[in-house]
């Protein structure tokens, strides 16, 4: 489910695969086997996709609906 999620945020933002594989510094063909399921998405690469999109993990991995960002934790 999670490479539907991550392929539409890039669609709805109008921007490429390799836009985004820039931005959170990974290469297309691996940002493109990340958003067909071809291969499993590290966890760096889900926390950088959640900051890029301004969403939480939880949302990019099908564990809640909501897709706004959860708050900054309390100092």
């Amino acid at each position: 489910m999670y490479y539907r999620r991550i392929r539409d945020l890039r669609e709805d933002s109008d921007l490429t695969q390799m836009q985004i594989a820039q931005a959170i510094n990974v290469t297309q063909r691996s940002y493109s086997y990340y958003e067909t399921g071809t291969h499993m998405i590290p966890p760096w690469v889900l926390s950088a996709l959640a900051d890029f999109h301004h969403t939480s993990v939880d949302y990019l991995l099908g564990r809640t609906n909501v897709r706004a960002p959860y708050p900054p934790p309390r100092r």
